[in-house]
């Protein structure tokens, strides 16, 4: 299909926003770089194998963490008499808590940490763009944040003649049943934005109207990003430089 000059520069400019959004995260917060997930197989909302070697790298056994990730995608799992809020609260208790799990029979449990809250920047921060998710019907997110391989959050960017609420009813929808609601069990914050009404805050399930405006104006041009300027008070500006 012949793409038209007016369709090419739309996908140009959010493109161009999204690429400003993803380096920031790399420059300015440290994120690894996952790269462009639109046809990689398996995305998930755990990324076992990312999450795998961080717990191995904090000294646990290969068996105990294989306990681990069971009681986590088992808190993961959506359907039946279990809601999306269900699944969502269980991980968060998770994250929050640790996963108490015994490592053999008769022994004592212990506490396994999934993050890190001591000591922040030894975890695994890192962003993918395009993480192709199946369901009923397939969704694309632009971007996903990891923590230790555990999607925490989720990112919609349109351009600036694109309202805002746009993305927040793409988020909303991609939440459904028939689209990708088991991807969302871990996620902790889903966000909406555009280079002129800045960016816009929820948890899951939340309705468009209680959504909040991000409210950190002048981060990214403190830490050496200059993005370009929106309405005052819109908080973090997503414009390229």
């Amino acid at each position: 299909m012949t793409i038209t000059t007016s369709n090419s520069t739309v996908g140009q400019r959010e493109r161009a926003t999204q690429a400003y959004v993803v380096r920031f995260f790399q420059e300015a917060l440290e994120y690894g770089y996952l790269g462009k997930w639109q046809d990689r197989a398996g995305n998930s909302n755990v990324e076992q194998e990312r999450l795998r070697r961080w717990l191995w790298s904090r000294g646990h056994s290969d068996h105990l963490i294989t306990k681990v990730l069971d009681r986590l995608v088992k808190a993961t799992a959506v359907g039946g008499n279990r809601t999306l809020y269900d699944a969502n609260r269980d991980v968060y208790e998770l994250l929050r808590y640790g996963v108490k799990v015994t490592p053999d029979v008769g022994e004592h449990h212990v506490t396994v940490w999934l993050i890190d809250w001591e000591e922040p920047e030894a975890n695994d921060f890192a962003i993918a763009e395009e993480v192709t998710v199946l369901g009923h019907f397939d969704k694309r997110p632009d971007v996903v944040l990891y923590v230790n391989g555990i999607a925490l959050g989720v990112l919609e960017l349109k351009r600036s003649t694109v309202a805002v609420a746009e993305g927040i009813r793409q988020q909303w929808s991609s939440q459904r049943k028939e689209f990708i609601r088991p991807f969302f069990a871990t996620v902790q914050l889903v966000l909406a934005g555009n280079e002129t009404e800045g960016l816009r805050y929820g948890v899951i399930e939340t309705p468009e109207k209680y959504w909040l405006r991000w409210k950190e104006a002048g981060a990214a041009d403190s830490m050496g990003l200059r993005p370009m300027p929106g309405p005052k008070g819109t908080g973090l500006n997503l414009g390229p430089p």
